[in-house]
């Protein structure tokens, strides 16, 4: 090996290389930081004490998603794990990207080493020890290096573990939508089933219905169809001949209907007289709507009624369930479209002794009052007048006439412009016939409109009376509300 004399030396430092120490300024022990910029440049980054590591990033953002798994909604955890997992993706292209340039630090190092290495075999004296120290910081730099290689690798694989866990999960929650999404279906088609039996069932209810209330009153609509069609024509006089006649024929047929109800109710009595022929009381008066029932006695030692105990019940036409009437404890009772169809009992207890009595047979309807509450529904609201008899339970003086309107959401009671109630139908509204009352009970009925709050009206007629119970049941009915009297909904049991 040949050795360089000094004069040889400094001639060189003087001529061709300036001295290393003079240029080169090391400001830290730590090799700077590199991206690959446009066109694969290596482009240097300036040190920012307040950027955080690559790891503590993805440390941070694991807390917040585990933190936010428990809150977020199904739909929304699926779509914050989408993104998480496309961070991680990012984040690993970003690892592969730092490892790229971990590379060319490497093949920098080790290019400087070389130089320095060439440089040190030429120079001698002050700068060959300059050179030495710089050699000795690049080899440093090149340790340092290689722990950030290895802090890198671990880092790789955490964020390898991130985007492995990040990506389960993100499958969990789509299992997880679709599950629930065809649960949802499943529930909506079951609700769309039940909707359509609920319908076909009260279609058929309906045509039932009418069918049978068409065959009852066929020929009634044979006239009235008659008349309007004879009132369309413009002749009024005709009109008005063939409302008395239809007039003439209702009486007619309630003379009729109340003379069968009479012979069968004696022939009924006659059966009872010949079993037994001490019989205290009897019912008396006709069994059917419209009219009222009233218990007399019929014989002279029958106890006075003021002193008994009184109760009606209604039994079905079978005869298999008993109801009790609740508030039915006096000698009279006005039948309600509630009983029609239903035979009526009532209980009296005298001397500690009960006695039984039924009606011949059920109530019968009302003559023509089906088409007239299938006239009255097509309307909106309808209007009656009636005279409020008692309040709360309290005699009403005031005999002043109100106005009750029956729409197909409320019911509102009121005077001129003056509303004394209005209430929409609920479970906790009721509505019946007034059970008793005397002679006036066919023409009242008892409306609770909310608790607390009760009337008893009085209608112009026995009709209007039993329309608007009808009337009032069928809207409430369409509201999903059984609207009854008190404890109707509750049968005794069997007999």
């Amino acid at each position: 090996m040949t050795r360089v004399s000094r004069d040889f030396g400094d001639t060189m430092q003087k001529e061709a290389v300036p001295a290393v120490s003079a240029d080169v300024i090391f400001a830290s022990s730590r090799f700077p930081n590199y991206k690959i910029g446009s066109n694969n440049q290596i482009v240097e980054l300036k040190d920012d004490p307040k950027v955080l590591s690559m790891k503590e990033v993805v440390a941070r953002e694991t807390a917040q998603l585990l933190e936010q798994q428990k809150r977020l909604s199904v739909r929304d955890l699926a779509s914050k794990f989408e993104k998480g997992l496309a961070a991680a993706a990012k984040l690993s292209e970003e690892a592969r990207l730092r490892e790229a340039a971990s590379l060319e630090k490497h093949v920098l190092l080790k290019k400087l080493r070389d130089a320095l290495e060439s440089l040190k075999g030429r120079v001698a004296g002050r700068n060959k020890d300059d050179v030495e120290e710089a050699i000795s910081m690049v080899e440093a730099l090149a340790v340092q290096l290689t722990q950030r290689e290895g802090e890198l690798m671990q880092e790789k694989t955490e964020v390898k573990k991130l985007a492995n866990f990040l990506k389960q999960a993100s499958e969990d929650a789509r299992r997880l939508v679709d599950e629930e999404r065809a649960f949802a279906r499943a529930e909506i088609e079951a609700a769309r089933a039940a909707v359509q039996r609920v319908e076909e069932a009260l279609q058929d209810q309906e045509r039932m219905s009418r069918a049978s209330g068409k065959q009852d009153l066929e020929e009634l609509m044979k006239e009235v169809q008659e008349a309007r069609r004879i009132k369309m024509l413009h002749q009024p006089s005709k009109v008005m001949d063939m409302e008395h006649e239809l007039q003439a024929l209702r009486k007619q047929l309630t003379e009729k209907s109340k003379h069968y109800l009479r012979l069968q109710k004696e022939l009924a009595m006659s059966k009872r007289g010949m079993e037994n022929n001490n019989q205290l009381y009897e019912i008396d008066g006709t069994e059917a709507l419209g009219s009222y029932l009233q218990i007399q006695p019929c014989s002279d030692n029958a106890p006075d009624l003021s002193r008994c105990s009184i109760q009606w019940y209604r039994i079905s036409s079978e005869g298999c369930k008993k109801e009790l009437i609740s508030g039915a404890t006096k000698s009279i009772y006005a039948p309600e479209p509630f009983d029609v169809g239903r035979v009526l009992q009532v209980d009296i207890i005298a001397e500690g002794q009960t006695i039984t009595l039924t009606t011949t047979g059920p109530v019968d309807p009302a003559a023509g009052l089906g088409s007239y509450v299938e006239a009255l529904v097509r309307k909106h609201d309808v209007e009656f007048n009636v005279v409020i008899t008692q309040m709360n339970g309290v005699n009403h003086q005031s005999e002043s006439i109100h106005a009750f309107h029956i729409g197909k959401m409320r019911i509102k009671l009121c005077k001129a412009k003056t509303t004394i109630a209005k209430e929409y139908y609920s479970s906790s509204m009721q509505l019946c016939g007034v059970r008793g009352g005397g002679n006036a009970a066919a023409q009242a009925l008892f409306w609770q409109a909310k608790k607390g709050v009760a009337f008893v009206l009085a209608f112009e007629s026995e009709r209007e009376r039993n329309a608007a119970i009808m009337l009032a049941r069928r809207f409430a009915f369409d509201c999903n509300i059984m609207l009854a009297g008190p404890d109707d909904r509750a049968p005794l049991g069997t007999q």
